[in-house]
């Protein structure tokens, strides 16, 4: 089949909208969080400067089939990590300094969500329905329309290791990450799926990742199951 969404310029037209989500993420959780670490004054300038970052990127942003696809939030939340991480080196904050900030905001954001609802998400991860999504969309990755796309396959899970789990052999993150010279930055985001399962009791185990030479992520989920990591 052949692939489409091989250039960027798709998000261009939705920069206002983008900027918009872009400023209402720094006003709840970045701006707090760098003012711990920075001051009010270096964090204003790191964020004016990320915004300008950001607005630059998405022009260069995939099309990966928009908003039915499941993970394209995350790919654009990506970006805005992306554009703070340009920001701080800028300012010469190392890469490991911004990976650790990066953890931070990931938890910063879930923490904001009332408790009951990170209950609820936790608990709709597992349904049927939603289980059922995901074997869909691993099949639709498969075929490939979307080069700069993830792909993936569903693993069915036995209810004893895990429940279900996910093999992803292509990463959309690494790709734009890598588009941009900045791969030495991708692995401090696949650790932000930690915080996330923290948060939503999702039982993450995972061995290895693409973003640190692997050649696939394999994500294994078990509801309730304690999230162990440590920050390297």
């Amino acid at each position: 089949m052949q692939e489409i969404g091989t250039t960027p310029g798709a998000y261009a037209n939705q920069k206002t909208r983008l900027l918009k989500d872009f400023d209402k993420a720094v006003e709840k959780h970045y701006k707090r969080v760098l003012i711990s670490h920075y001051g009010s004054d270096l964090a204003d300038i790191i964020l004016k400067e990320s915004r300008h970052e950001y607005d630059t990127l998405i022009s260069e942003i995939p099309d990966i089939g928009g908003k039915k696809n499941t993970r394209e939030k995350h790919l654009i939340r990506s970006v805005w990590v992306l554009a703070l991480y340009r920001a701080l080196k800028s300012h010469g904050k190392t890469t490991e300094e911004v990976g650790r900030l990066s953890y931070e905001l990931a938890e910063a954001q879930l923490a904001s969500t009332p408790w009951w609802i990170r209950q609820l998400l936790g608990r709709w991860w597992f349904t049927k329905y939603s289980l059922n999504k995901k074997r869909k969309d691993a099949l639709e990755s498969q075929k490939r329309r979307y080069h700069e796309n993830w792909v993936l396959t569903f693993v069915e899970g036995n209810g004893k290791e895990f429940d279900f789990g996910t093999d992803i052999t292509e990463c959309a993150v690494c790709k734009f990450f890598h588009a941009q010279s900045a791969d030495e930055f991708t692995p401090y985001i696949c650790r932000t799926d930690f915080p996330l399962s923290q948060a939503l009791g999702l039982g993450i185990v995972r061995t290895t990742t693409i973003a640190e030479g692997g050649k696939v992520c394999d994500f294994r989920y078990k509801r309730g199951r304690e999230t162990k990591y440590v920050w390297p």
